[in-house]
């Protein structure tokens, strides 16, 4: 793996409660690889199996987020005889995954985001991006039926109407078309992302780290209809006798900020 300089695998840096996850093929514009992907699932259970993290913040190095996967690598894969996992089955075991997380992640979208790795970013809880950014989804273009995973996060998370026009139209759109359909959380001037993102983090790591994973979970449970009321009530039953929540009111009580 090479530095910051180079193209490599994404790099992962954990600072105190802080995750970060940084694509760094920056003169291919954050392309992903095979390896890439293979790199990413396990930099995921590295930051799940750390109670120390709190937050993961999702990023690219340059001047895009990333351009997806690698149309090469798709093409090889479609004109092989050989039998092999599609390269959608293996984009979509990432995104799951990363949605799956039980900390709460941040895309920080530092610029361009281009097919597959809008879903990537998507399947972020948040993503704060550059006012010069702009998203464009070819799959209509290039004759490539996106995997239903994906499908589902656009219609589920933008609704029906924006999958569509994204989808269907391959239109390319800037950042305040994203913001306005929902894909942006939030839009900010290259001079104040990491403000915004900084601010973002220290809010989602302050917070009580059992409840946030639990709620995050029961919320995209139920964004895709998959919703296991039992479990979400069973851990909010066990959250009123927990340990957070005496902190959390003794805090409150004691006009401090909560340590969790």
């Amino acid at each position: 793996m090479s530095d910051m300089n180079g193209d490599s695998t994404p790099l992962l840096t954990i600072e105190g409660p802080r995750a970060l996850i940084r694509l760094n093929r920056p003169k291919h514009l954050n392309r992903l690889l095979a390896d890439d992907l293979a790199a990413l699932l396990e930099q995921f259970a590295q930051i799940d199996s750390d109670p120390s993290v709190r937050v993961l913040v999702l990023t690219g190095t340059g001047r895009a987020f990333s351009a997806g996967f690698d149309l090469g690598q798709i093409a090889e894969r479609a004109t092989s005889d050989a039998e092999s996992e599609s390269s959608g089955a293996a984009f979509e075991k990432v995104v799951d995954r990363l949605e799956q997380l039980r900390v709460p992640t941040i895309c920080r979208l530092n610029g361009g985001v281009d097919g597959g790795s809008i879903d990537l970013a998507l399947a972020c809880d948040f993503r704060i991006g550059v006012d010069s950014a702009e998203m464009f989804m070819p799959a209509a273009r290039l004759g490539l039926h996106y995997y239903p995973g994906g499908i589902k996060r656009y219609v589920t998370r933008l609704g029906v109407d924006n999958a569509k026009k994204l989808f269907l139209t391959a239109q390319r759109i800037d950042a305040a078309e994203m913001l306005r359909i929902g894909y942006l959380t939030q839009m900010a001037a290259m001079d104040r992302l990491d403000r915004e993102v900084d601010a973002l983090a220290t809010i989602l790591a302050g917070n009580a780290p059992n409840a946030v994973a639990g709620m995050k979970r029961a919320i995209n449970e139920f964004a895709r209809q998959a919703f296991d009321e039992q479990a979400a009530d069973s851990r909010a039953r066990a959250s009123m006798r927990g340990e957070e929540i005496r902190e959390g009111i003794a805090a409150f009580t004691e006009k401090r900020a909560p340590r969790f």
